[in-house]
């Protein structure tokens, strides 16, 4: 039953996707139907990994509103980023901080650690079990809590749902 909910899920995204890309002339969707079913049938081998995703009308929203937050956080930190490279004068404190996330599943810690490195000024650089060690441009806050609550509590909160 899993497998099933996972492989329908999968398909709808890609569908949605490539919808959204090319349009709903009946060759482009018919080829999107084929390139969807040929995906699945490949990536079955991954869908324990998938088994992560919750899939109810709460996560869903869950998903699009995580979508619009880590927009903000990546237009925000671009800015933040671009002019520290225009105003040399302005301080740089760079550092490894250590922080700590709620998230059980391990999709979910890969998906956190991967919008923090996608946001410029940031990099995960370790991950280790709970603990993320994060680059940070400009260290604000060297405790754990400090650290945690800057640079994860925007995604964690999203995340928490979508994944558990």
């Amino acid at each position: 039953m899993r497998k099933l909910k996972h492989s329908i899920l999968l398909f709808l995204t890609l569908m949605f996707f490539w919808i959204l890309f090319t349009s709903l002339d009946i060759q482009e969707v018919t080829t999107g139907i084929i390139a969807s079913f040929i995906i699945i049938l490949m990536t079955i081998p991954l869908q324990p990994v998938l088994s992560d995703i919750k899939l109810n009308p709460k996560s869903i929203l869950f998903t699009i509103i995580y979508f619009f937050v880590f927009l903000k956080e990546l237009i925000k930190s671009n800015i933040d980023v671009a002019i520290r490279v225009i105003t040399p004068k302005l301080p740089i404190n760079p550092g490894i901080v250590k922080v700590k996330t709620k998230l059980k599943s391990p999709l979910g810690r890969v998906v956190l650690a991967n919008s923090i490195t996608l946001t410029p000024g940031t990099l995960t650089v370790e991950m280790e079990g709970e603990y993320f060690y994060i680059h940070w441009i400009d260290v604000t806050s060297k405790n754990i809590e400090g650290a945690t609550t800057s640079i994860v509590s925007n995604f964690e909160k999203y995340l928490e749902v979508i994944f558990g």
